[in-house]
């Protein structure tokens, strides 16, 4: 049995050789790739020196909000709900069952019940009863003054870091690009040799009479806007720009204040008056409205 079944091994490599060599295919050269990562990034390299596209980094710094927002209606309805629900679950608090026995010691002292040796334990102190703590207490709460949540002479001046604390307040730079000056969110071009994390770290401490301490969230970009350069500008090496957008969160609780025509705090709804049309809608995917 192992006679035929070898001739018949041999004869079907004998024919899969043949077709091989009838085919041609043999003739045919074969590229190897190399797993070296030298290698790879050296061809990395030469695709980036040799790309047409200008590669840029910017960040979006926020500065997120200092203090709670005013709750919207159904906010409020719930917020009541689940205040009835604890008052109806909860057990009397001690503020709330001295209320109870003081009223009890009123009630036996008016009828001539009352023991005055019950009070020899408290070694002579004065008794304060609870009503007069409440009295003490709303005096105490009129005579707060909670500091005010709109202020209009800082939330007006959008130089200001300080203003609206309620919202999330974005930072905009006045940039020269080309013949005109826009607003953009701080951006600077990338270098040989460096992430573009590092890239965008390097245009917020580039930025002119600022100190901001920031926080990058990961260091893989959040979006990217890509633009051509006008025709006559245009060149064999130089064909439009890539920005790449990287997210950071002010880190500095009290920043300091920039308070010049350079830079801008904006809500994310005041973009709109600031950015060009096309590069609002990039960045607007990635700021949430939270």
């Amino acid at each position: 049995m192992a006679a035929p079944c070898g001739r018949m091994l041999s004869r079907c490599v004998f024919q899969v050789l043949s077709a091989y060599r009838r085919s041609g295919i043999s003739k045919v050269g074969c590229r190897y790739l190399s797993m070296s990562p030298v290698s790879r990034i050296n061809s990395l390299k030469g695709e980036v020196q040799g790309s047409p596209w200008t590669l840029m980094a910017a960040v979006c710094l926020q500065r997120l909000p200092v203090i709670s927002a005013e709750p919207s209606p159904i906010e409020q309805q719930f917020k009541h709900l689940l205040q009835q629900i604890e008052l109806e679950k909860s057990v009397l608090a001690d503020h709330e069952l001295r209320l109870l026995e003081d009223a009890e010691r009123m009630r036996r002292k008016q009828a001539n019940d009352y023991d005055s040796d019950e009070e020899e334990g408290r070694g002579g102190q004065e008794i304060i009863m609870t009503q007069d703590l409440e009295d003490v207490w709303d005096q105490k709460l009129k005579e707060f003054q909670p500091e005010p949540r709109v202020r209009d002479d800082i939330d007006k001046d959008v130089t200001s870091a300080e203003r609206c604390l309620q919202d999330k307040l974005i930072l905009l730079a006045e940039q020269q690009v080309g013949g005109e000056k826009l607003w953009l969110l701080p951006q600077t071009q990338w270098k040989e040799g460096e992430t573009l994390r590092q890239t965008a770290e390097r245009a917020l401490a580039s930025l002119p009479a600022t100190d901001l301490k920031a926080t990058f969230l990961g260091n893989a970009p959040c979006g990217v806007y890509k633009f051509k350069l006008a025709k006559a500008a245009r060149t064999q090496s130089s064909e439009g720009v890539k920005v790449f957008f990287f997210k950071a969160i002010l880190s500095d609780p009290a920043p300091p204040k920039t308070h010049t025509a350079s830079f801008v705090w904006l809500k994310k709804t005041e973009l709109e008056s600031y950015l060009k049309p096309k590069y609002l809608q990039k960045v607007n995917r990635f700021i949430l409205s939270l």
